[in-house]
This record gives C-alpha cells, sequence and structure tokens, in this order.
C-alpha cells in the first residue's frame, strides 16, 4: 500500500466511511442514491413514473413554461446527494467538485455537441467572503476541464443580497430572487449567439436559474440549458 494510503485512507465521498478505492461510494450510500434518468420531462429534467412517449412534458413545464430550454440533473436530492452536496458547500470539500463533474457530464450529455459556455450561478460578494468560494463555480471548473469547455463565471453578478432560499415557498424564492441578477457590461460581445450551461449543485424550485436565465438571454445568448448535480423532486426533502 502507498505512503499516502495509510496516512489518508481512502473514504466514502459521501458519509466518510473508509472504503477500498478512494474517489467513490460506500456500499451503502450507494444503494442510497436515486439517479434521474429517462422516462423524464424534455423541459423541466423531472423523472416519469412511466414512459408517456418521446413528445410528452411535464404538467409543472406547461403550467409555468420556463425561460432555460432544457433543466437535467444527476440524481434524485436525497440523504446521500444532501451529504456530497453539505460537504461541498459548507464543509470545505472543494475535491468533491470533481466527484459531482464526472457524474453531471453524463446527466448533460445532450448538451456537449454544442460546445457550450459553462457559467455558474454567482454568489453575492458578501456571501462568497464568508464560504471563501463558490461551489458552483468549482462544479463549472471541473466540468470545463472534463469536457474542454470555456467557463465563464464573471458574466452575471449577484449584485443584490437576498436572504437565504432555506424555508420559502416556491413564489417566495421567485420573489427573493426577482431583480437580483445583472449582466457584465461586455457580455453581449462576450455571450452574442452562444449557448450557454448554466451550472449549481441543487435545483429546488427553479427560481434561482431562472431568474439567471433571463438575463443571460437578455444579454446575447441564444439558448441557456440547466445542469445541475441533484434535483428536488416533488415531495422530497428541501436542501439545507
Amino acid at each position: 500500500m502507498a505512503l499516502l494510503d495509510q496516512l489518508y485512507p481512502p473514504v466514502c465521498a459521501a458519509c466518510g466511511t473508509p472504503i477500498a478505492e478512494g474517489g467513490g461510494l460506500c456500499p451503502k450510500c450507494f444503494a442510497g442514491v436515486v439517479p434521474i434518468t429517462a422516462p423524464l420531462c424534455p423541459v423541466l429534467g423531472l423523472p416519469f413514473e412511466v414512459s408517456l412517449g418521446p413528445d410528452a412534458v411535464s404538467a409543472e413545464a406547461l403550467a409555468d413554461p420556463p425561460p432555460f430550454a432544457r433543466a437535467r440533473a444527476v440524481m434524485r436530492y436525497g440523504e446521500v446527494a444532501q451529504m456530497l452536496v453539505t460537504r461541498l458547500k459548507y464543509g470545505d470539500r472543494t475535491e468533491l467538485a470533481q466527484f459531482c463533474a464526472r457524474l453531471m457530464v453524463g446527466a448533460g450529455h445532450e448538451f456537449w455537441g454544442a460546445r457550450p459556455l459553462l457559467v455558474p450561478v454567482p454568489l453575492h460578494q458578501s456571501r462568497l467572503r464568508f464560504r471563501r468560494y463558490n461551489q458552483s463555480f468549482l462544479l463549472a471548473q471541473a466540468l470545463g476541464r472534463e469536457l474542454g469547455l470555456d467557463v465563464d463565471p464573471f458574466l452575471v453578478k449577484r449584485h443584490k443580497k437576498t436572504r437565504s432560499q432555506i424555508g420559502l415557498s416556491g413564489d417566495g424564492r421567485a420573489r427573493n430572487v426577482q431583480g437580483a441578477f445583472s449582466a457584465h457590461a461586455d457580455a453581449l460581445v462576450r455571450m452574442r449567439g452562444r449557448r450557454v450551461v448554466l451550472v449549481d449543485d441543487v435545483y429546488t424550485t427553479g427560481a434561482t436559474v431562472k431568474a439567471v436565465a433571463r438575463v443571460l438571454l437578455r444579454n446575447g445568448a441564444s439558448e441557456v440549458d440547466v445542469l445541475t448535480f441533484a434535483r428536488v423532486v416533488s415531495g422530497e426533502e428541501v436542501p439545507i
């Protein structure tokens, strides 16, 4: 066994249980992952219990069409996803961004043929100073390395300090982020006609990514898709 493995034995990325090889999940956590796979809504990426045909769109997408074209996520936001996101977001486990990004490559496989620009959801400066890093940027950066795609973390700015989205309803979340984002002064030059993939950790109600997508579209993006590591499905626990 290598000296490094003796000093730092490999552990599960989610729960920290010792495992045989690093960069993975223990059997218990692996069994707890619920991947989001077809059949699903082609717009919101919500999983269907049964196939409704290739053109079937979810009731949510019909009732409130989003500004983005498609949203995709790796897995449902359950216990394992929550542990991974919490460790990445608040636990200084920045190396988990690479682990999550490798899974996100597969979830967003429909997006990559167009060689899109990757744009992370921005944090307000005060929150960035407190956390010291933006987990969405780390995910976008890791995706860029995996796929050889450009990443631009400065196209959109979160200029309005908003309260935490925790505990807010869908409408409350939408109101909370209304007018919170603006484009960089030369965004039109940097983005005109390009397809953009907006990157975030968790899709909850979609209020934040919808607000950012509108800014991107107003400032030159030809189309915006959304890619997150996890997604809350109706009735499941809302992220911390």
